[in-house]
């Protein structure tokens, strides 16, 4: 595998050419990609609805929500069933398991839903299936304000809808705020019953009369023609025309029973916008285009429409955008590309400080080189660029330039041994390929289980293993491919650069100054004469006869050829000019330097220097030695570790912040849901909603309000949060922009320095806790505002769902529920979905009587219509309306009152008869909606949580005191104990739903990718090293690196957060299992050839400049992020905890301070641990003495063998003074010569194997020599003396 490296340094040439190829490729992507604020996520969910005008919710229950999920509980892969019964209409919610075949569930849905239609009642209106994404959301609102009449408004609207439905980017634009048309027929009830005309007999001549009738063909001799009867309605004088009965020759139109009007549907909404009455556009972009692109184009369109419109009517009507997405998502790509650079910024610092300016910047190219290689793979998947993968990006900085400071760092160390750059570069891709690729490989183990997140948490975060995966591939690529072939022809162009300025600054003067005019000479006539010859080119081609191929085409083409050529001679000696020139002038500052260094050496001579030769062991090796080189140290270094990593632990669980589900982020826009109870009419909600109205308005800070009464509002994302069942209107209001608020200063990091942040005063969640003082003073009303923070979280955390099919018991569990809830203190926003109090007119008609005047149910329903809503005739089509309006008959105003069924009669057999002959009304409990979920009836309690507040328990064994913040895992954990007491009624189920659900599901998927990245780990790590021990020493780091987590939960005062924190943590774990893997590496290079302790010692000096490099740039590329700072590179300029920044604080910090502390467990735990393998036999040594000493008492061997080498320890040590006499020289030998490339571990240790037996002959030659001398009497050659 490492010839790839070989292979790239013999095609410097070619890399160079793909490296600028990659670079042109990502940049194009980076522009041409869609930028969306939140990913585009596509809910495995349908939600099919039946309208049924005028049906109850128990009748909807009954007759249409249980034929559906009779046929749609088979459906494959379908994780849950929901159903809605309600007034008008039912519905059944389907939730899918992820990764469902939407077209093939969708068949079968609508094959399911065919089965069931077969069975619903007469008066069913056709289904509809939508789907739930959260990109089919507004991102930008059109309104239209002013006093014009409705019908204007609406026209000039609908103009403008279909204007922008016209545009590419755009998938819709619903108009929120105007009335449907309707063609209303009001029948005065004398003339019913003068005329003797029932409700049935208007709806059949209606509708007879309004048909399109193809009749057929006729075929001929002469030919064949299709034959139509067209008689439907344009205009609504067909319908005053239309002949209800006759009577001999006079004729009952339907004129002279009524007033026929082309009016508006009745008013159930009323919409303004900043107070005024309005009519409001909420544009849709189509999924896979660029939401800045598309705001600013539908900007250009509104405007460029409302320009062609009268003048009268541009002075009457005001046009404007708000709740501009666009807007948002601009300053969060802005702010994150900032962090961006800022981490690049901070990376290039660390390493330039620490490795030089080259080396530097070589690492500095492998970052933005990965990025748009990243972006590239992006573009080819499809993938949008959005804040996740943007913060993936940044997350990455530190990681991708581990390989490449690694490389580069190894090469340095080459260069400074003089060895040339190309070699260098390549012998250190070769050397650290394979640890380069397991820790990589083993980094991506850590966000490949994330791929594999269920639910919308995953979705959500889903593009962040995916960014991630793709940028640090892209870094294995530039770290052992492009950065080799870089550093080499780098290398060489410098040692070329340096070899010429060496030259011209070691020449004669003279011609150094000459140099200069003669390059300014070169590049002024280059530049003169170049464009006109280019000029020449052009007036050839133009002057070319194309039809002269002999006479004029190919001269032409041979004098362009020609002109061509000597333009490109000019370039290259324009180009030769200016390099020569900076040669010049860069010889000039080595001349001077020449120069100084010559002056200095004349008046202070520089002394002989001192070659200190052979290893010398630096502060640090001296600590990892003395940890190492004493069999007594690991175990105490151990135990330290295990002792802080237990304190620390017991110290955060008596001491944390809590437990969240999702990050908390400043919303920018809120909803107000206005609630009240009560039959209110529409004038009575919208007086309510105007008060509400006026005090958001009043607020500072506030920019716009829409405010709706009754039915309606903005499709504004709310995470999938339903408003409560008693809303009777909403304000949506969208606080001043991040960043036009503003700045004041405040001191920081204690006080040492003053920095400029947002006004805190007009920040949404300052406005909400103002608005909410303030609404609270209103009379007759609730509130409850939602801000719009983004992500997976809901509103309401504490969600409990109670379920049972036994309806009594079911409202008194949920009674007792929403009673505790009300006293569990914490709790804000408390809502439940019982019935509302509240009144329905029940209408009993009496069947045995009204058969014998001849009446039925049929009958008594339709003048019973006539009072309410009116009676459906028909549809027809109108000039102002894109889509069929209703026609319908009902009674004038004054006689739509309930007392009208008191008088009004009905035509039978036996001729006119009252209503109230065999009809009776009674008040009933209102009933608006029944919930289902999985075939069972619920309620759901619901409830927020308090900032700021804290708990105290009492431990019922221990007696101790602990408290700790109320968050809403508390909560829950609180009333789930008071549900396990027995308190609800038998049969109920109850549930932890919401938050808590998608918590537990996402924290146990956490923990489980976590194992799984560590197992994968572990089998890369295992073929990595062969060692079980090592691989095992890795993962044990990894775990140990938690500490970190929670020691920076702890000092930055952060809650632990389930979703950033727990990506954090397995973040970390790739992160971290890199320096392991370089120390482990190198120990096992150097354990070879020395002793394993030394091994020790020498790698971890050797190897903690690289390891401190690569977790600096890692902690310095986030360290921003942790602290919520952004720094704004095109206008200047910073900002602190922006809505953005503070998404990612607690990601950011878990990573920070984990890679932190797991770098002084890595440089010394891991040192300690192989250590501990050293000494493992010493340690087995002294066990089995220690048990042999105590088996056998003072007489055992082991024992005396103690005592000996105590009395040993004890005496004093002999001092033996040698006196040198005629040394032995020992004989010399030629050294082996080798080609580096040639020499290996076996040659090494041929030579060591050489060298000790010379040094064995030489000293049997001298004992040899000393014996004969003793032989005969001599004394040795030197005096021998011993002294105590």
């Amino acid at each position: 595998m490492t010839g790839i490296v070989d292979w790239a340094a013999s095609r410097a040439r070619m890399v160079v050419a793909f490296i600028i190829l990659s670079i042109l490729a990502g940049t194009i992507a980076y522009i041409s990609l869609p930028k969306e604020g939140e990913p585009d996520i596509e809910i495995p969910a349908l939600f099919v609805t039946v309208p049924f005008p005028g049906i109850s919710a128990e009748d909807s229950e009954k007759l249409l929500v249980k034929v559906m999920e009779t046929e749609l509980s088979d459906l494959d892969g379908l994780k849950e069933m929901g159903g809605t019964a309600a007034e008008n209409f039912a519905g059944v919610a389907l939730e899918f398991e992820f990764g469902w075949d939407k077209t093939k569930i969708l068949a079968d849905v609508r094959d399911a839903m065919d089965k069931a239609e077969a069975d619903f009642p007469d008066g069913a209106e056709k289904y509809t299936i939508n789907e739930i994404n959260f990109s089919e959301f507004p991102i930008i609102i059109v309104n239209l304000t002013g006093d014009v009449p409705e019908r204007t408004m609406t026209r000039y609207a609908k103009q403008l809808q279909d204007r922008l439905e016209g545009l590419e980017p755009v998938l819709e634009a619903g108009i929120a705020g105007s009335r449907d048309e309707m063609v209303e027929v009001v029948i005065d009830p004398l003339r019913l019953e003068a005329y003797n005309v029932t409700a049935t007999e208007l709806i059949n001549v209606v509708q007879n009369n309004n048909l399109l009738i193809a009749a057929g063909e006729v075929r001929n001799e002469s030919g064949t023609f299709s034959v139509k009867i067209p008689s439907s309605f344009d205009e609504t004088r067909d319908i005053y025309a239309l002949p209800i009965k006759t009577n001999g020759d006079r004729q009952v139109t339907l004129g002279d029973l009524a007033e026929i009007n082309l009016t508006f549907e009745d008013l159930i909404g009323t919409a303004r916008f900043n107070g005024e009455t309005t009519v409001a556009l909420q544009v849709v972009k189509r999924k896979g285009f660029n939401i800045i692109d598309m705001a600013d184009l539908v900007r250009a369109t509104v405007a460029d429409e409302a320009a062609r419109w009268p003048e009268r009517l541009q002075a009457s009507v005001e046009v404007g955008t708000s709740n501009d997405q666009s807007r948002i998502v601009g300053s969060m790509v802005s702010q994150l590309e900032g962090s961006v650079l800022t981490a690049i910024a901070l990376v290039m610092i660390v390493v330039l400080a620490t490795l030089g300016i080259r080396p530097a910047l070589l690492v500095g190219f492998a970052i933005p080189t990965s990025f748009l290689l990243c972006f590239a793979l992006l573009a080819v998947m499809g993938i949008t660029i959005s804040n996740i993968v943007m913060f993936g990006l940044i997350l990455a900085v530190g990681m991708l330039v581990d390989g490449a400071i690694v490389v580069v760092e190894y090469a340095d160390r080459r260069i400074d041994e003089g060895a040339g750059p190309m070699t260098a570069y390549v012998d250190a891709a070769k050397r650290m390929f394979w640890p380069v690729v397991s820790s990589t490989a083993t980094t991506l183990c850590a966000f490949l289980p994330m791929l594999f997140w269920p639910g919308v948490p995953g979705q959500f975060m889903g593009m962040l293993p995916v960014t991630l995966i793709f940028v640090l591939s892209a870094s294995l690529l530039v770290a052992l491919v492009y950065l080799p072939v870089m550093g080499g022809v780098t290398g060489r162009l410098e040692q070329w650069f340096e070899k010429r300025i060496a030259q011209i600054a070691g020449g004669y003067w003279l011609w150094h100054v000459i140099l200069f005019p003669v390059a300014i000479g070169v590049v002024m006539a280059a530049s003169s004469f170049a464009p006109r010859l280019l000029e020449a080119v052009m007036a050839v081609f133009g002057a070319m006869d194309m039809g002269a191929i002999l006479g004029s085409v190919i001269p032409a083409l041979v004098t362009a050829f020609v002109l061509l050529l000597g333009v490109a001679i000019l370039a290259g000696l324009g180009l030769a000019g200016v390099i020569t020139g900076l040669l010049g002038l860069m010889a000039i500052f080595r001349r001077l330097s020449n120069g100084a260094s010559w002056a200095r050496g004349r008046l202070r001579p520089r002394a002989t220097p001192v070659v200190k030769g052979g290893y010398r062991r630096s502060a640090f090796g001296w600590v990892i030695h003395a940890i190492a080189g004493n069999p007594v140290m690991p175990l105490v270094a151990c135990c330290t570790v295990f002792v802080i990593v237990g304190s620390t632990l017991v110290y955060y669980m008596n001491n944390n912040n809590g437990t969240e589900f999702f990050v908390e982020s400043e919303p920018e826009q809120a909803i107000v849901y206005v609630r009240a109870r009560g039959n209110l009419s529409i004038e009575q909600k919208d007086d309510l909603v105007a008060q509400v109205e006026r005090v958001v308005l009043a607020q500072r800070g506030v920019q716009t309000a829409f405010a709706f009464a009754g039915d309606g509002g903005l499709n504004n994302n709310t995470g999938g949060v339903q408003p409560p069942l008693d809303t009777i209107g909403q304000v949506q209001f969208e606080t001043t922009p991040w960043d036009e608020r503003p700045n004041v200063s405040e001191p920081w990091l204690f006080g040492l320095i003053e920095r400029q942040v947002k006004d805190a005063s007009v920040d949404g969640d300052t406005i909400i806790a103002e608005l909410s003082a303030k609404l609270a003073d209103i009379p007759g009303i609730k509130t409850e505002i939602l801000g719009q923070t983004g992500g997976p979280a809901s509103a309401k955390p504490v969600h409990l769902r109670l379920k049972s099919d036994n309806w009594e018991a079911l409202q008194e569990a949920t009674r007792l529920a929403r009673a505790k809830f009300d006293e569990t203190a914490g709790l804000e926003l408390i809502e439940d979905t019982l019935p509302l109090p509240g009144i329905d007119w029940q209408i009993d008609v009496d069947v045995q009587r009204a058969g014998r005047f001849g009446a039925d149910v049929a009958t008594v329903g339709a003048m019973v219509q006539l009072v309410t809503r009116g009676i459906m005739l028909d549809t027809m089509r109108v000039p102002s309306s894109d889509e069929e309006i209703d026609i319908r008959v009902r009674l004038p105003e004054e006689y739509r009152v309930l007392s009208t069924l008191d008088t009004l009669k009905v035509r039978t057999s036996d001729g006119l008869v009252p209503l109230s002959n065999f009809i009776t009304r009674q008040p009933t409990p209102k009933l608006a909606q029944i919930d289902r979920v999985n075939q069972q009836r619920y309620f759901d309690v619901k409830a927020g949580v308090m900032d700021g507040l804290t708990a105290t328990r009492t431990d019922p064994v221990t007696g101790e005191i602990t408290t700790q913040p109320l968050t809403p895992n508390e909560r829950i954990a609180y009333l789930t104990d008071w549900l396990d007491s027995g308190v609800l009624p038998a049969g109920v189920d109850t549930e932890w739903t919401g938050d808590a659900e998608d918590q537990e599901e996402s924290g146990a998927f956490l923990q489980q990718a976590f194992i799984g990245a560590l197992g994968l780990m572990f089998i890369i790590l295992l073929a990595q090293f062969n060692s079980v021990y090592n691989a095992a020493l890795v993962l044990v780091a990894v775990v140990l690196s938690t500490t970190g987590v929670l020691i920076g939960m702890l000092v930055m005062g952060q809650t632990f957060s389930i979703i950033m924190t727990g990506t954090g943590i397995v973040a970390l774990a790739g992160i971290v299992v890199n320096n392991n893997i370089v120390l482990i590496d190198t120990y096992q290079e150097y354990s070879r050839y020395m002793p394993k302790t030394e091994a020790i010692t020498r790698t971890a000096e050797d190897r903690i400049r690289p390891v401190l490099l690569t977790t600096i740039t890692t902690m310095a590329g986030l360290a921003p992020m942790m602290f919520g700072l952004s720094l704004d590179f095109v206008n200047g300029g910073y900002s602190f905890n922006s809505p953005t920044a503070l998404w990612w604080k607690q990601l950011a910090t878990a990573v920070v301070f984990g890679l932190g502390i797991a770098t002084v467990l890595t440089l010394v735990f891991t040192p300690s641990m192989l250590a501990l393998r050293v000494w493992a036999t010493t340690y087995v040594a002294w066990l089995a003495r220690a048990l042999s000493a105590l088996s056998m008492g003072r007489s055992s061997r082991a024992a005396q063998d103690w005592a000996l080498a105590r009395s040993a320890r004890a005496a004093r040590a002999p001092e033996i003074l040698w006196e040198m006499g005629a040394a032995v020289a020992a004989p010399q030998e030629t050294y082996m010569e080798a080609e580096e490339d040639e020499l290996g571990f076996d040659d090494f240790a041929r030579v060591l194997a050489e060298r000790q037996a010379r040094t064995e002959d030489s000293a049997q030659a001298v004992d040899k020599d000393a014996g004969e001398d003793e032989s005969d009497g001599k004394t040795p050659g030197g005096p021998l003396r011993a002294a105590e």
